[in-house]
Order: C-alpha cells, then sequence, then structure tokens
C-alpha cells in the first residue's frame, strides 16, 4: 500500500527564459510544477511561479468554464481548489496556471488548455512580465490575461490602474510570447510525469 502511495509524480523544472529584446524586466521567473498531491480527488496539482477572493474565484471559473468540455458530462459537478500557500506576485496567473494543471491531472476534457500571464507597466512605462509582488506594488498598472493554447485567444482580462490602448496591445502581445513558453512548460511536466509511469 505504501508502495503505491509512493507513485506520485514530482516534477520541478526551471524555464530559465532569457530576456528578449524589449528589456531586462521582460523574462518569467522559475516554474516548479508537482502533480497526484492529494490521495482522494481525481486530480491535483501544485504550480510554483516565482518564489479580491470572490473577483479572483469568478474570474478562474469563468476561464475554466470557457474551456472544459462539460456538455460530454452533463450530471457531472466539476470542483476546483486553490490553496494559496505564498503569494510572490502575479497570484491570478499563477492560480490559473494551476487550475489548468489539475483539470489535466484529472483528466478532465478540455478544447485546449489555458495559462495565465501577468504584465506590469512601471510609471516610465517599461513593460515587467511575471512581476513580484512589490513590483506589482510600484507599478502604474497590472494587467493579467488569460490565454488558451490552441490560437493563444485571450478568455480572460483583468486589469488595475492606468495605461493606454497601445500599452494594453503591447502587454497582451507580450503575454502571448510568453504563453509559448508556459505551454511548453506544461508539455515537459506532462512528458515527465507519464514517461515515469
Amino acid at each position: 500500500m505504501e508502495g503505491a502511495m509512493q507513485t506520485e509524480t514530482k516534477i520541478r523544472a526551471e524555464s530559465g527564459i532569457e530576456s528578449g529584446p524589449r528589456g531586462p524586466g521582460c523574462s518569467l521567473r522559475n516554474f516548479a510544477c508537482e502533480q497526484n498531491l492529494l490521495s482522494r480527488p481525481d486530480g491535483s496539482a501544485s504550480f510554483l511561479q516565482g518564489v479580491a477572493e470572490k473577483s479572483r474565484e469568478r474570474l478562474i471559473r469563468n476561464t475554466c468554464e470557457a474551456v472544459v468540455l462539460g456538455a460530454l458530462h452533463p450530471r457531472t459537478s466539476i470542483t476546483v481548489v486553490l490553496q494559496v500557500v505564498s503569494d510572490a506576485g502575479s497570484l491570478l496567473a499563477c492560480c490559473l496556471n494551476a487550475a489548468c494543471m489539475a483539470l489535466v491531472d484529472a483528466g478532465v476534457p478540455m478544447r485546449a488548455l489555458f495559462c495565465g500571464v501577468t504584465c506590469a507597466l512601471d510609471s516610465d512605462g517599461t513593460l515587467l512580465l511575471d512581476p513580484t509582488a512589490k513590483q506589482e506594488k510600484e507599478a502604474r498598472a497590472v494587467l493579467t490575461f488569460a490565454l488558451d493554447s490552441v490560437e493563444q485567444k485571450l478568455l480572460m482580462s483583468t486589469t488595475k490602474g492606468l495605461y493606454s490602448d497601445a500599452e494594453l496591445q503591447q502587454c497582451l502581445a507580450a503575454a502571448q510570447a510568453a504563453s509559448q513558453h508556459v505551454f511548453r512548460f506544461y508539455r515537459e511536466s506532462l512528458q515527465r510525469r507519464y514517461s515515469k509511469s
């Protein structure tokens, strides 16, 4: 019995994304993911990214509902429980990523994967991807996007602060580019998990 309990897969990977042409703040912090953490649920995942609750819940729920193929299981309840262990910034994006990995771990059918990416604009308009809590506090604007894995379509966005239309488009383009790194991390995490079983 103890051998069966030890079959949970721990996946730790570092994305190590280099700074791009937009400057040193345009990079993502390292990711870590651990799936199958809990023994009773059908799926569970812990997603770490870098070392307003009801509104956040609604945003996550709406994003999940946009991709989950609920019509395939008409009398099924899907409950996603997210527990914040620490907040190093970009919390909503990290929660979205954890929710997606938990749904994948549970085998819930989805039309696409999704991920969250947060951008911040400082006082001089410099764009920062995946801001820390301190950077978010000092930022002029913070924008979080949920994007799908098929066409990088925008599933959800939430913003706080002041920004121009051009800055919004710049942040969305940066989030779409960054989403490719997140989806690549998802694939690598799943390949590691299922290659060991």
